[in-house]
């Protein structure tokens, strides 16, 4: 019996991902955080949007990012979609400046809180140790970069989002029985 417990007692010592959980004013009265950063993000990046606005998106596409590696959801989306998003945290991190090793928790609240001073004509507050060189994050933060990984993580997001809420709807996709479409005799 003692066997059979060895391979779960190895997987209780690993370190699970970082998550990350979103400041009450991320979504604001949203019945699905997910599925709401997911619109968000692709909406924002895909337009011409204000700095507080593209610092938001950015936020959520950190968000999604870490929450790829642990949440349930995504395992019905396609596996691009998980390296389109650690592609775009990476580009969101090198955009901006982030010191290497910043939780995802601590890039998102930073971003969040960017957000929040430029929306509110406050000056921006750079957390200690979470730009590698201030001056230059925060020229980057008031004046966002364009983001195309960011961008295309998004979309890509996005149309999943869609087709795995298609299949569930229509009973298609694997396993399922849906689409065959037409009067049955």
């Amino acid at each position: 019996m003692a066997a059979l417990l060895l391979p779960l007692a190895a997987c209780a010592t690993g370190e699970l991902p970082p998550s990350v959980r979103l400041p009450p004013d991320a979504i604001p009265l949203a019945a699905d955080p997910m599925r709401s950063a997911i619109l968000g993000s692709a909406y924002t990046l895909g337009q011409a949007s204000t700095p507080s606005a593209k610092l938001r998106a950015a936020a959520l596409v950190e968000f999604m990012a870490a929450d790829y590696r642990w949440g349930v959801r995504w395992s019905e989306y396609s596996p691009t979609t998980g390296l389109a998003l650690n592609a775009a945290r990476d580009e969101i991190r090198q955009a901006f400046g982030v010191a290497p090793g910043a939780t995802p928790q601590a890039v998102t609240d930073g971003l969040f809180g960017a957000s929040r001073a430029l929306e509110r004509g406050n000056e921006i507050y750079l957390p200690p140790g979470l730009f590698t060189e201030p001056g230059q994050a925060l020229a980057r933060l008031n004046a966002p970069p364009d983001l195309p990984m960011a961008r295309n993580a998004a979309n890509l997001a996005e149309r999943e989002l869609y087709r795995v809420e298609s299949e569930r709807t229509s009973g298609g996709g694997p396993g399922g029985v849906g689409g065959s479409g037409g009067a049955h005799p």
